[in-house]
């Protein structure tokens, strides 16, 4: 591909936080198109969820435009580092995870992360393939690498150190082991958010240390979640997953806060600064109206995911639940056995958590509590109502949620 040097370095550092840094980005892009050989790109990802979400996107956008560019991109799921879990951003050290979840998580990654990525031009990799190798003298030696002062140089391990909350040692090895991935797959560039930085510089270290030429870090901005505040996060529950429903994904796009339009457009559709300055200014003037753009936002997504089809049938689902207050076309039909229910009554919280409306009886509580719940036209207000449920009578909980209820 005949991109000239500077172009391509306006591309990939388009939107970027940290770049570490340009001059060898450069010298390596100069030295791949001498060579005629692509750069490996390494991003990793560890399988602590069955969903790769919007928050993902950003990343795997990034890596794309590395692959339109005629380079390889080394896709690690870190089936090995998942069973210790990414202290980045933790206030408390994460459970660890056992090999059969990381296993389903990792199946369900794989089946995903096509809907971004050039499968041609994607090389993936578990770390366990040389992390389950390492005998203990290789963990030593690695170890040796880092010092307890560059650990706790680290803004969370720093603030839990100060607030006297633990920290396991087990965390300490995982940006070691990220690191050592990098070694290993002999990463040219490396991808990641802001907030895996010190990870991926630790990775560089450790190439040097090996005698290898150290990689280019290059960092890009975390997605807000649903709420607007924090990132997006399975474990949060505010995100949006690339694999759900036209319906819940366009409901859930709906339901962000108009601050956050722009910032979807920008990392996750990619559209460009002067589009996305126009439509902010066409927001300020009141030429455009956030509900308007809202669903432009979230048919956009839904149709990059599913289909332009489904992200008008989406759209329109939405308008005549929301806005005409009617009952979605689909609404999943759940069997409750009359053996579950006394005298014929179910309690409201138990009939919630047997719908599959909510997790779990506390989760129940706050639904009830909120208002949010509905059997048939009538709201549900108090978390001790017993309930002979109709045949065939529709349950509502919170704004998308809906169940039809049948007996056994």
């Amino acid at each position: 591909m005949n991109i000239p040097i500077d172009r391509q370095l306006d591309i990939l550092t388009a939107r970027s936080v940290d770049l570490v840094s340009r001059a060898e980005l450069r010298r390596k892009l100069e030295t791949a198109a001498a060579a005629k050989r692509p750069l490996r790109v390494k991003y990793g990802a560890d399988p602590s969820a069955p969903d790769i979400h919007l928050g993902h996107v950003v990343g795997l956008n990034k890596l794309r435009e590395f692959q339109d560019l005629g380079h390889t991109v080394v896709f690690i799921i870190g089936d090995f580092t998942g069973m210790i879990g990414d202290p980045s951003g933790r206030s408390e050290t994460r459970k660890p995870m056992s090999r059969e979840q990381i296993a389903a998580n990792a199946k369900t990654y794989q089946d995903q992360v096509f809907k971004v990525l050039d499968r041609a031009r994607t090389e993936v990799r578990f770390n366990s393939e040389w992390c389950a190798a390492l005998a203990f003298p290789d963990v030593l030696r690695l170890t040796a690498q880092v010092t307890v002062a560059q650990m706790l140089a680290r803004d969370d391990f720093q603030k839990r150190f100060k607030d006297n909350q633990p920290i396991s040692v087990v965390e300490f090895l995982y940006p070691i082991i990220q690191g050592y991935d990098s070694v290993q797959v002999d990463a040219d560039i490396e991808v990641g958010g802001t907030d895996q930085l010190f990870n991926l510089l630790v990775g560089r270290d450790l190439q040097k240390a090996f005698g290898k030429e150290q990689q280019v870090v290059l960092t890009l901005p975390l997605l807000e979640g649903l709420d607007g505040v924090r990132k997006m996060s399975k474990s949060l529950g505010n995100y949006v997953g690339i694999a759900e429903s036209p319906r819940e994904m366009f409901g859930k796009i709906m339901s962000i806060p108009d601050a956050m339009m722009a910032r979807y457009f920008a990392l996750v559709l990619g559209r460009p600064d002067d589009e996305i300055k126009a439509l902010e200014q066409a927001l300020a003037s009141g030429k455009r109206h956030p509900r308007q753009v809202k669903d432009e936002l979230a048919q956009a997504i839904v149709a990059r995911f599913h289909s332009p089809a489904a992200a008008l049938a989406a759209s329109a689902e939405f308008e005549r639940v929301f806005s005409e207050h009617k009952q979605p076309d689909e609404i999943p039909t759940i069997v409750i056995p009359m053996a579950q229910r006394k005298n014929g009554k179910l309690g409201v919280m138990a009939l919630l958590v047997a719908a599959g409306l909510a997790e779990s009886n506390g989760a129940a509580r706050r639904l009830i509590q909120q208002g949010a719940v509905k059997i048939g036209e009538a709201k549900i207000t108090d978390i001790a109502t017993e309930l002979a449920i109709p045949e065939g009578c529709v349950i509502q909980a919170g704004k998308r949620a809906f169940a039809r209820i049948v007996s056994a």
